[in-house]
């Protein structure tokens, strides 16, 4: 029987609490798996501004050091410049030390391949396997790699991303940052592409003084206030590594997400990819520009993936972590905040931009599973659940099941990959339509999961 390798990876790199999950042991194992597992040459290694985050980028490199491979070291920098310099470097691999949206406490670790997409989970179970059994590829004293700095890539990090937009001076835009890594460099960005900027949370800090790094409605409320106050055009929010972006419209709202990425998808226009949880408003604001929806299973790493196969143009989550193929397939928030800003230059008012677009009411539920169960429960209701329905138009079983029906009202029933639920997540072209599929699909998961609990 094969010996059972502990999960280190969850659906976006390594992540813990410092002193619990993430630990320096750990750190150095994992610079000495990367170092181990990545081809010949340089590995480009980059962090956020949390307490822990240069203290853990400095034992991740010496794993990588020992293993004879040279750190190309961009210091404190957003994930994207760790996987745009990734892809232009030649490096073999990226390493991003950051927890993301997680509070202070946390830290992680996001790895990158050589065209600056994250790793794919077979690589991710190839470095927990190395990991677990400690077969790292030390070298000795004589040939030990090389660090380097390489904080100057920056500069081309800008350069490369303003040749990509095309913005007219004249418009007001208000950029909280949350003290991440996007600090210094977002609102740098906007004011050159030509925009009058204000900032928020804007300087460095590990301990996220001004908000949460979680850019939620909850924590932006001061960034929605300022932006109605001042007239500004949009407000924009980042993530703790910049990775994400998240709107505000000039009325002081936050853009509803799905809605957002329906907007900028169309813009974009042609192939788009998204994941199954994604509104119906994306697929019909493609319809509207002879595009094409691609739907793939939830997270960055598979939307990158998809793009990749099918050769699309843009692809994204509701989230806010949208990938440009054009530049990187690495997520990134800056790029994101200005195609939101070209889009409001081209089209008018992002209130009214959203506004314009139909809602549609949703539902979101959970019902509790048990984590061994839940493969069975599910294969149960890739079964049943068509039968509840007379109208299905497609059935999309890459990622739990999905159903699209004819009135382009869809259910998804998909287990969580980190809690002990089944989530079911629905959208109808009514309350009516909306609350029946919620009442019938909620009553069959119940029930599935009854019966199973009742034949152990």
């Amino acid at each position: 029987m094969e010996e059972e390798i502990p999960q280190l990876f969850g659906t976006s790199g390594i992540r813990g609490k410092l002193g619990d999950k993430i630990n320096l042991e750990l750190a150095l194992k994992v610079g000495l798996a990367v170092g181990t597992f990545a081809g010949k040459g340089k590995i480009v290694v980059g962090h956020d501004p949390r307490t822990s985050s240069p203290m853990i980028s400095m034992v991740v490199k010496a794993g990588i050091l020992q293993c004879g491979k040279d750190v190309l070291d961009l210091g404190m920098v957003p994930t994207p410049v760790v996987g745009y310099a990734t892809k232009c470097l030649g490096a073999q691999a990226g390493v991003m030390i950051t927890a993301s949206h997680n509070p202070s406490p946390y830290n992680g670790i996001k790895l990158w391949n050589p065209n600056g997409m994250a790793y794919r989970q077979d690589q991710e179970r190839a470095i927990e396997r190395i990991v677990h059994c400690e077969s790292f590829n030390r070298v000795s004293w004589d040939l030990l790699g090389k660090s380097q700095d390489i904080s100057n890539f920056v500069s081309h990090y800008v350069s490369d991303i303003l040749a990509l937009v095309k913005i007219k001076p004249g418009i007001k835009v208000v950029v909280d940052c949350g003290s991440g890594a996007a600090s210094n460099l977002s609102p740098l960005i906007l004011r050159q592409a030509g925009c009058e900027v204000v900032t928020l949370n804007s300087q460095p800090d590990g301990f996220f003084p001004g908000r949460n790094p979680e850019p939620s409605q909850k924590n932006l409320g001061e960034l929605m206030r300022v932006v109605k106050a001042i007239g500004a055009d949009l407000g924009i929010a980042h993530d703790g590594d910049a990775d994400r972006m998240v709107a505000v419209d000039d009325e002081g709202r936050m853009a509803d997400f799905d809605k957002l990425l329906a907007l900028v998808s169309a813009q974009r226009g042609g192939m788009v990819v998204t994941t199954v949880d994604a509104s119906a408003a994306i697929d019909r604001c493609l319809m509207e520009v002879d595009g094409k929806v691609k739907r793939t299973k939830v997270g960055d790493v598979h939307v990158a993936e998809r793009i990749s196969e099918v050769g699309a143009n843009f692809g994204g989550e509701p989230s806010g972590t949208w990938i440009h193929p054009e530049f990187c397939m690495c997520p990134d928030g800056i790029l994101s905040g200005l195609r939101v800003i070209e889009l409001v230059q081209e089209k008018g008012p992002l209130a009214k931009l959203l506004d314009d677009l139909p809602t549609y009411p949703t539902r979101r539920v959970t019902v509790n599973c048990q984590d061994d169960d839940k493969k069975s429960i599910m294969q149960e209701m890739e079964k049943k659940l068509p039968y509840l329905f007379s109208d299905i138009k497609d059935v999309n079983p890459i990622d739990g099941v999905r159903l699209t029906l004819s009135d382009d009202s869809w259910v998804l029933v998909r287990p969580s990959g980190t809690e002990s639920f089944i989530r079911i997540t629905l959208e109808g072209k009514d309350e009516k339509r909306a609350h029946q599929i919620h009442q019938d699909s909620k009553k069959l998961l119940e029930d599935v999961i009854k019966k199973f609990e009742e034949s152990e």
